[in-house]
């Protein structure tokens, strides 16, 4: 482990003083990768620091063993040694975690599309409720959050809603939330106080950055039309929504929550990017899935993961067996702990795959 973490705090070194470099900080792109590198680095960097300190206290508090006579001083060196061991092991285990190679898209932001599913009119209330869920939990991680558009529902809640989430670590969080969330309650529809099960489809894509994806121009194809739902005077009076349609693959984003025509353009612009970015980022979805086959981060989208009980008060994630007993407070944005388990189930996989090979 010492000399993986040296050969990491070398390179640490060596990224920090190439980024110093005239050409280096000429090439945007460049830079700005080596950028990502050096924080990436710093954190394990951190750590072995605090580790190569410990074992060389565990040396002295040895020597000191071997060598002192006065009991009092060898009962302080015994007390300091076995704490001293302790930090050891709980260091190793937290690099040990850390060492695991991470999903490079982990440090993206996000752009997340709600959709409702079956269940009619209780569908699309539940998106709803689900949009709200992670407006709160984004408001809890100072995360900033953009509608780019949405479709309401006759009866409440949204049949469609996207929105781009910014801010550290957003993918490494939310991507664990793709996948078909299911509800079981009586709907406010319901008359005879029957229980529905409905469902709604959450997706979670790492937001393509302008670098991530060369986009020619002429490929895109620009249309213009009237917003509708909220919005003001503007809505229905001015083209101000756009829609892009990516020709060679027929990918189309829309935008119409802004007033400015302008402002469209560049959030429609960033979702035609993200969607495209998003084949080949399924590309190592797959790859990564057929080394891990129970990983809980997979791409696959028509998967069940979690179902709301609102009888019950519980919510249950299906891939990790993991009920709880807060539902009100998890719709609430409360999601912390099931994500924080999510990602413990996949860092223990991927020890498991990083010994295997």
């Amino acid at each position: 482990m010492l000399e993986k973490l040296e050969a990491i705090n070398q390179r640490f070194i060596h990224i920090g003083e190439e980024m110093n470099k005239p050409d280096v900080m000429a090439d945007m792109k460049k830079f700005i990768q080596m950028n990502k590198d050096y924080k990436e680095l710093e954190p394990i960097v951190k750590a072995y620091k605090v580790y190569k300190n410990v074992l060389d206290n565990i040396a002295s508090a040895k020597e000191l063993l071997k060598t002192e006579k006065d009991e009092e001083f060898r009962d302080m060196a015994k007390t300091e040694l076995a704490d001293l061991i302790e930090q050891r092991e709980n260091l190793e285990e937290e690099i040990r975690v850390m060492l695991i190679p991470k999903d490079p898209q982990d440090r993206k932001n996000a752009i997340v599309e709600i959709r409702a599913g079956t269940g009619g009119d209780e569908a699309s209330i539940f998106a709803g409720d689900l949009y709200r869920m992670y407006i709160k939990f984004c408001e809890t991680k100072n995360w900033k959050v953009d509608v780019i558009d949405m479709m309401e529902g006759t009866v409440g809640g949204f049949k469609e809603v996207i929105f781009e989430v910014n801010g550290q670590d957003v993918y490494g969080q939310m991507k664990y939330e793709s996948g078909v969330h299911r509800v079981q309650r009586v709907p406010k529809t319901e008359t005879q106080g029957r229980v529905h099960t409905s469902a709604a489809s959450v997706v979670v894509l790492p937001e393509a950055e302008e670098f991530d994806i060369e986009l020619n121009m002429s490929d895109i194809r620009k249309d213009t039309f009237c917003s509708s739902g909220p919005g003001g005077q503007s809505v229905n009076t001015t083209y101000s929504a756009i829609r892009l349609t990516h020709v060679p693959t027929g990918i189309v984003a829309t935008c119409q929550d802004e007033k400015s025509q302008i402002k469209n353009y560049e959030k429609a612009l960033s979702v035609l990017r993200t969607r495209l970015y998003e084949i080949e980022h399924q590309k190592y979805l797959d790859e990564v899935s057929s080394k891990r086959k129970t990983m809980v981060s997979t791409g696959d989208r028509s998967a069940k993961i979690r179902t709301y009980n609102w009888p019950q008060g519980r919510v249950t994630d299906h891939r990790i067996g993991l009920t709880l007993y807060n539902l009100q407070s998890i719709i609430d944005g409360d999601i912390q702990e099931l994500i924080d388990q999510l990602q413990l189930a996949e860092n223990a996989e991927r020890l498991k795959v990083e010994i295997k090979d």
